[in-house]
């Protein structure tokens, strides 16, 4: 998990919560149809579920099955990080709610991600490597940096497991994304602070020594969170640091061919990046037709003339508020970046 924009402090410090009135309940709508009911998006990006998952709390981190029917998702509150899930059952999509491999509050778990075969569901935790207690003077802290692992069973997901080396090693890894081969990319960063894009490959049933990528797509000393495509056609990655940045961090696309040859980073344009938002936490949808991402940008244009103290409220407990919400659009917007030839 990236610290932050300048890489500084934890992200989950920026997290505020949204509530409904104390005594008041609000009944969860009936939601039918792919990707929780919502109107797919064009090449604009659009709210991914305003009021359900982008509720104006701190959300970031979208997994899916592949057949789409479980989605994902992350919140933070203060000192909580916890990874929540919906389902398509009977027809409709349940209330989303903290998925029960995250409920646990002394850990802190994001960064969701479901293998291509839907096999293996891998996560980002704080909890210790050996899956004992956690120390009570490091709970709410994110120590112990490492990339979890659950097995897909009949009713669910089985127990998390770390699978130790060489995926994970005593530097804080993060942000697991893995091929249809296996190959597992994320990003590993040291004690100085500086973070790079790894992969481990899958070789006759093993995984290969972790191999730092080179300066395509390592380009600055800071870079994290990325995201493969399932046939490794392509790579998003989340860079800090580039002269062509919209503002702080951006996400960058870098094609691969089939000899493992890689172009260099490639802004993904006004319409991803913006000045007024902090980007770091991309994914494309298992069929392939939408990139969801997270980004920070707000309204200003709802903001009236003279605050009042009932706008305030109504910000608080809205999207677009200057937390990070969960956006989607249309996944041709990475194609028409790829380069001729």
């Amino acid at each position: 998990m990236n610290r932050s924009v300048t890489i500084a402090a934890p992200l989950f410090l920026l997290a505020i919560t949204s509530c409904t009135p104390q005594g008041e309940t609000e009944s969860f709508p009936a939601l039918t149809g792919d990707y929780l009911g919502q109107t797919p998006p064009g090449n604009t990006p659009q709210l991914f579920a305003p009021g359900i998952v982008s509720t104006g709390m701190y959300e970031r981190d979208v997994a899916m099955t592949p057949d789409g029917r479980e989605i994902y998702y992350c919140v933070v509150v203060g000192d909580l990080a916890v990874i929540m899930q919906t389902k398509l059952e009977n027809g409709g999509w349940t209330e989303p709610e903290i998925a029960p491999f995250s409920a646990d509050p002394q850990f802190m778990n994001m960064e969701p991600h479901i293998s291509p075969d839907g096999q293996r569901f891998y996560f980002l935790s704080n909890r210790p490597g050996d899956g004992s207690d956690l120390d009570p003077d490091l709970v709410g802290r994110w120590v112990n940096q490492d990339i979890w692992v659950m097995d897909r069973i009949e009713n669910g997901w089985g127990e998390p497991y770390n699978p130790g080396a060489p995926l994970n090693s005593g530097a804080e890894e993060y942000f697991p994304s893995v091929t249809r081969e296996g190959t597992i990319y994320f990003t590993r960063q040291g004690e100085d602070r500086k973070s790079y894009i790894y992969r481990v490959r899958m070789i006759d049933g093993s995984y290969s020594e972790a191999e730092q990528l080179g300066p395509e797509v390592n380009s600055t000393e800071a870079q994290y969170n990325a995201f493969i495509a399932p046939d490794e056609s392509y790579i998003i990655v989340c860079v800090f640091g580039r002269e062509d940045s919209h503002g702080g961090t951006d996400y960058y696309v870098v094609f691969r061919d089939d000899n493992d040859d890689w172009t260099g980073p490639i802004n993904m344009g006004e319409t991803i990046n913006q000045p007024s938002g902090s980007e770091w936490s991309p994914y494309v949808t298992p069929d392939g037709n939408y990139l969801f991402f997270m980004s920070t940008r707000a309204d200003r244009a709802a903001r009236p003339d003279a605050l009042t103290r009932s706008f305030l409220e109504d910000t608080h407990s809205g999207p677009q508020n200057g937390n990070p919400d969960i956006y989607w659009v249309d996944a041709s917007i990475i194609e028409e970046l790829r380069p001729e030839g």
